[in-house]
């Protein structure tokens, strides 16, 4: 069963999901996601578990859409003053935020609670909507820059690659080559 659409961005389906998003971060900490119920959250928000079921189909899919608004970035990029260092420090706090143990279960919920697809779309655009920040800027600046898909392909998409696949080892340096690379192609070619 998937998630229905909310149809009002406001009012009682507002608090509804602001409450019970709020049950969810705080029984994850207090007892885990193995003791995480639909009952518990719904007793803790304040709601009947048919309006949990109703509204997210099932426990999978609550997490998900929690993992989703976890996900969001809460502020701008940073302004370093070049394109250079204003994507270096962002890759480098992407890896950070989303290779760490919470960053990667926010991953994983978000993708596995999502039979349409529409939560990972969500992940994406958020990624893109920072870059596009980033670039923005540096073209107020008047420095060439890629596109924003450019750079989803050259420096979010194999980060997310090693965060989900292969993340033993993987450092800041990584994110730093990755953008070197990206607007030097040169940089990753020896001699």
């Amino acid at each position: 069963m998937s998630r229905k659409p909310m149809v009002r961005p406001g009012g009682r389906s507002a608090r509804v999901q602001a409450s019970v998003h709020t049950a969810v971060r705080e029984l994850l900490a207090e007892v885990g996601r193995d003791a995480l119920t639909v009952p518990l959250v719904a007793h803790r928000a304040g709601v009947t578990p048919s309006t949990v079921y109703r509204r997210w189909g099932d426990l999978q899919e609550l997490l998900s859409d929690v993992a989703v608004e976890r996900l969001r970035p809460d502020t701008a990029p940073e302004d370093h003053g070049d394109l250079r260092s204003d994507l270096t420090a962002w890759a480098e706090q992407f890896l950070d935020e989303m290779a760490s143990p919470s960053g990667r279960a926010y991953i994983r919920d978000a993708l596995l609670g999502d039979p349409d697809g529409g939560n990972a779309g969500q992940c994406s655009a958020y990624a893109a909507e920072q870059i596009d920040a980033i670039l923005t800027r540096a073209i107020d600046r008047q420095e060439n820059t890629p596109a924003v898909e450019t750079v989803m392909d050259g420096v979010v998409a194999p980060l997310m690659y090693r965060i989900l696949f292969r993340p033993a080892g993987l450092a800041p340096a990584y994110a730093r080559r990755l953008v070197a690379e990206l607007l030097d192609p040169r940089a990753g070619r020896t001699a």
